[in-house]
């Protein structure tokens, strides 16, 4: 669906071509209208800045340009007005009888509304969470989480093949510290007294897994055999990778894939990277290690691939997953959601694709910062370090899969997320997921009631769809499209909740104002349009619900 500023755009460049043929301006070229919402309403629906941008390369007071243009665009039939207004903006009011027709047509194709095919089907991946398999998912895990999955969904309703991943680092040291952690946990089990090991992972979710093989095995593990070690540490992670999947189902989570670490050893292909990047002369062996020479491509250091004691460190085998997803894969382009933590191995990593031939511009990070949960009058960051790290599970069960989606959605990933976790549980106004998904709850009641009182209003005239409050909700429904279209460039999904709530807000307003069912005869026709124009809202609503991944309740 073409969105409404590119129809505004296209009728600035029509304007614009037209002036210059009729030698009213001089010849140039438009490389950007600049059409975006006024932060003023009274300013009109929309605004091009244009003039002021060719004032210089034209020559001509950006009011004479504005002017100009101004003639040519109110003829368009999309609009009602222009407003030229100093410096030199141009200001646009929507066609009355436009923005009623919009409702019809976004009617007679629901299933569509809202899709569109920027993406023309290329191949995206958007890899995220992939915690270390050695205990289960906390609520630190949950910001990039929902950001990836909500992602993934607006790529795949603007036209991209998108698949989601989840990557197991199910080999090397953390293994090795899991299996020691699991194995003397085990033994506690069974009656043994004995200390955890000094570098360990105690977590009670290494004992919940050690107790429930004890409970579901006959078998008695032998833990003076290496070999029974090794099976049980196998069991343990099998066991720790369901909790995980438990964990993520809880937030409404579903990967496409699932991808093991130890399967690049498995398969040859870290050796097949590893020499590739000798063979061009990107490797270095000194102090008993194995570096890669970032510095070669300008790169402040070089960074060590296997350590003096022959282990592979993290960022040799996130180069072979990489060369994976590209090279075995053929991905187009490939979004990696890492904890701000990560910001140092954003260019190393974007260095080593290019030695290996892959563009770096095609392996996009998006780095979320952290979360501070508040609760009455206290705030506090959790952490793993610090000790007081809640399990995901814990969170989803106080306040909800939904409550936890939105609010992880709120704020940009560019920001730290204070969440509220009072307001989440709130059952009113105040809390935006409640106010939300009312509206939607309240549009299903309304429909309900015509069905009930056997009102078709399919027939309804939406040329009566005059009122004020009417014309704002139309023209936040019709913003859909482009809200679409600017998280499939930016990769920015905060700007979806922000819409969801002011669409649920044009909507309520318009419910206070603008009385939907009557009970006077005489104003079924205005009943049928208004029917249509709340069929339309829900529509909207439901969408932005069902990308952000939440429930769509239809009575509260």
């Amino acid at each position: 669906m073409t969105t409404v500023p590119d129809m505004l755009r296209n009728s600035i460049t029509n304007a614009f071509e037209l002036a210059q043929k009729d030698n009213l301006i001089a010849v140039a070229k438009i490389t950007d209208a600049a059409v975006e919402r006024p932060q003023n309403p009274e300013h009109g629906d929309y605004a091009s800045s244009l003039p002021l941008k060719l004032a210089k390369p034209l020559e001509k007071n950006p009011m004479e340009i504005a002017n100009v243009l101004a003639q040519y665009l109110k003829e368009d039939e999309i609009l009602d007005d222009v407003v030229v207004a100093k410096p030199g903006f141009l200001n646009f009011v929507l066609s009355k009888k436009w923005l009623q027709n919009q409702v019809d047509q976004i009617l007679a194709e629901p299933e569509n509304y809202g899709v569109t095919n920027v993406g023309n089907g290329k191949r995206f991946q958007v890899e995220y969470i992939s915690a270390n398999p050695t205990g289960r998912l906390h609520v630190a895990h949950a910001r990039g989480a929902v950001i990836g999955s909500t992602l993934a969904s607006v790529l795949k309703s603007s036209g991209f093949d998108v698949e989601q991943e989840y990557y197991l680092n199910d080999a090397g040291a953390q293994i090795d510290k899991f299996n020691r952690s699991l194995m003397t946990r085990y033994m506690q089990s069974l009656g043994n007294d004995i200390d955890m090991p000094e570098d360990s992972y105690p977590g009670e979710d290494v004992t919940a897994v050690a107790e429930k093989i004890r409970d579901s095995s006959h078998h008695r593990y032998d833990t003076s055999n290496p070999k029974e070690i090794s099976e049980l540490g196998k069991v343990g992670i099998d066991l720790m990778i369901e909790g995980i999947k438990e964990d993520i189902e809880s937030l409404k989570i579903h990967f496409d894939n699932w991808f093991s670490e130890k399967s690049l050893f498995e398969n040859g292909q870290f050796e097949k990277c590893m020499a590739l990047l000798k063979e061009m002369g990107f490797v270095s062996d000194k102090d008993g290690a194995t570096w890669l020479l970032n510095t070669k491509l300008g790169e402040e250091k070089d960074n060590v691939l296997i350590r003096s004691n022959g282990t592979p460190t993290y960022f040799s085998t996130d180069i072979a997953y990489h060369y994976n997803k590209f090279v075995k894969r053929k991905f187009d382009t490939v979004i990696d959601i890492w904890g701000a933590d990560h910001q140092g191995q954003v260019p190393r990593l974007k260095s080593a694709m290019k030695m290996l031939g892959s563009n770096p511009e095609n392996l996009e990070m998006i780095l979320v910062q952290m979360v501070r949960f508040k609760k009455g009058e206290t705030t506090e960051k959790l952490s793993k370090r610090e000790g007081n790290v809640v399990p995901l599970i814990e969170l989803v069960n106080e306040i909800g899969p939904d409550a936890c989606r939105f609010m992880f959605l709120s704020r940009s990933h560019e920001t730290q997320l204070d969440f509220d976790l009072d307001l989440a549980k709130k059952q009113s106004s105040e809390n935006p997921v409640y106010y939300i998904q009312y509206g939607h709850a309240r549009i299903c009641s309304i429909l309900d009631l015509a069905i009930e009182k056997k009102i078709d209003y399919s027939t309804g005239l939406v040329a009566m769809l005059g009122h004020e409050s009417e014309r704002q909700l139309i023209n936040k429904i019709l913003e859909l499209p482009s809200i679409m279209n600017a998280i499939a460039d930016t990769y920015e999904v905060h700007h979806l909740p922000h819409y969801s709530l002011e669409l649920a807000t044009a909507f309520h307003n318009f419910y206070q104002n603008c009385r939907v069912i009557s009970g006077n005869e005489g104003d079924l026709e205005l009943s049928k349009a208004r029917l249509k124009l709340c069929e339309a809202a829900k529509l909207s609503l439901a969408r932005c619900l069902d990308l952000m991944g939440m429930s769509k309740p239809e009575k509260m």
